[in-house]
């Protein structure tokens, strides 16, 4: 890749990153990833609810919040074609070249970003150098930005290489929120894929190290529980009320004692919990926004399974109610090996690319596990390539930042496998 093929991935990956977009409300992302579609120019672009199914979309925010981020997107010189065909948080786009004869071949990118107020300090690049985000309290705090800009750059590469067969680029919106994979899945656009790359970027892996095919995905299901119970004076008729509050303590003490697996890794965590509204009331309704998470699904199932058990033993127990609502999951997933030997093989004829790994853990959940599954079972394959970068900070904290080196290497690494796969 030359300097100025390099000069536009930064220039893009600095655009995306200062304009965050959380899940499903990603339009000015995605219009700005159309721009650079269609100066590439491809065989069919999918917007809207042609990415999507609707139906199996997760974790959609109101009509009222998603026509706010519209209206700022808009502001900010989105689209209006783009805006028009993403109305109702239809966020995302799919792109596709058509080049002869030849294996179809995918692969995901994921676009959102987080709710995360970015640093401010001199020592944060995008903050020196002016390109931080402006909407103020979200940042590309998980290398998203990164993400898109590399599946343009494949895209743009695999076009101008002798790869011959179908390739599809998704730009998959709402992964932060477990609530894309499944919609995107669900679409059908992925039933004819013999082979399915997804990437992360980071990982904790430095510049110039890639991973194959990274595993260990945790399967996830979070959840929101609303405990009802009836409100009174905590003075005068205590005995009158029904805590709810009370309610919810039990639940959270008893989340967290219940038994580990030994079939694998399991866990827990109550993430939210909100209640009451004044001291001298006795609360009469909270919430609970949890999650569980199994090294497998059937491990996730079993811990489902015991946190309802206990979030409704613990609203009987003190004469209250409780509504459960599942708000976003994703099952566990696995690399092929075959397919992750072929990245691995490509890798080592990339400059750049330092180190190699077959596979590593990733240790937490993804919503491509969705993607994956469906590829796999429809008899292809499927692998989750991990692409280094220093990165100052962890993932999801506000220092965070991706090293522009990384973003070459990840376009070249992953248009040598595609191009391979061809042959």
């Amino acid at each position: 890749m030359n300097e100025a093929q390099q000069e536009r991935l930064r220039s893009v990956r600095r655009d995306l990153h200062s304009y965050p977009e959380p899940a499903w409300r990603e339009f000015y992302t995605t219009s700005r990833i159309v721009d650079e579609i269609e100066r590439i120019g491809v065989d069919q672009l999918y917007l809207g609810r042609d990415v999507v199914d609707g139906d199996a979309r997760m974790a959609v925010p109101d009509d009222d919040e998603l026509e706010e981020w519209r209206a700022k997107a808009d502001e900010a010189g989105a689209r209006e074609d783009v805006l028009e065909a993403a109305a109702g948080g239809f966020t995302g786009a799919m792109a596709v070249l058509e080049q002869g004869e030849g294996p179809t071949v995918a692969l995901r990118v994921d676009i959102d970003a987080l709710p995360i107020t970015e640093s401010n300090s001199v020592a944060h690049t995008p903050a020196a150098e002016e390109f931080r985000s402006t909407n103020e309290g979200y940042m590309h705090a998980c290398g998203h930005d990164a993400h898109a800009t590399i599946g343009l750059g494949v895209l743009e590469a695999v076009k101008e290489s002798d790869f011959r067969g179908t390739f599809k680029v998704v730009f998959q919106p709402a992964e932060e929120v477990i609530g894309g994979g499944k919609a995107v899945a669900e679409s059908g656009h992925l039933d004819d894929v013999d082979h399915l790359l997804a990437i992360h970027i980071g990982l904790d892996h430095p510049t110039g190290e890639i991973v194959a095919g990274v595993g260990g995905f945790l399967a996830v299901r979070q959840f929101q529980a609303t405990f009802t119970g009836e409100t009174a004076h905590a003075g005068g008729h205590p005995a009158q009320g029904r805590d709810a509050v009370q309610a919810l303590a039990t639940a959270v003490q008893n989340l967290h004692a219940i038994r580990r697996h030994g079939d694998g890794a399991t866990r827990v965590n109550a993430g939210v919990v909100e209640g009451g509204t004044a001291t001298n009331i006795v609360p009469g309704e909270a919430t609970l926004e949890g999650e569980v998470r199994g090294e497998t699904t059937p491990l996730k199932e079993y811990m489902s399974e015991r946190a309802d058990t206990v979030m409704s033993s613990a609203a009987e127990m003190h004469d209250c109610e409780v509504a459960i609502e599942t708000t976003a999951e994703a099952p566990s997933a696995m690399s092929d090996d075959a397919l992750a030997d072929v990245v691995y093989d490509a890798a080592d004829s990339v400059p750049g690319v330092t180190s190699r790994l077959r596979t590593d853990d990733l240790g937490g959940s993804e919503d491509a596990t969705y993607l994956m599954d469906r590829v796999q079972d429809h008899g292809g394959t499927a692998t989750f390539v991990g692409i280094g970068t220093d990165h100052p900070g962890g993932h999801h904290t506000p220092a965070f930042d991706v090293d522009a080196d990384s973003l070459a290497i990840g376009v070249d690494v992953v248009s040598e496998a595609i191009r391979r796969l061809s042959k």
